[in-house]
């Protein structure tokens, strides 16, 4: 999965359940942004994201893979 296209299901499922989802490109250097998932935060990079860095960042969002699907 792309480091956008997690972040366009993040925002859809934010919307779903009325949640705020904000990313700041500004905190992050060259292809790095943050994302905010209501109070939480995690780096997101804008390339492909390897499996593993997909779930610690799903993790720190308090989230499972299976709610972006």
């Amino acid at each position: 999965m792309e480091g956008t296209e997690f972040i366009r299901k993040v925002r859809k499922l934010g919307r779903k359940r009325g949640v705020t989802v904000a990313v700041d490109n500004s905190h992050g250097k060259g292809s790095h942004a943050m994302l905010r998932f209501g109070n939480r935060l995690t780096t997101v990079r804008k390339g492909e994201l390897s499996r593993g860095t997909l779930h610690a960042m799903l993790k720190q969002l308090g989230l499972k893979l299976d709610d972006l699907n």
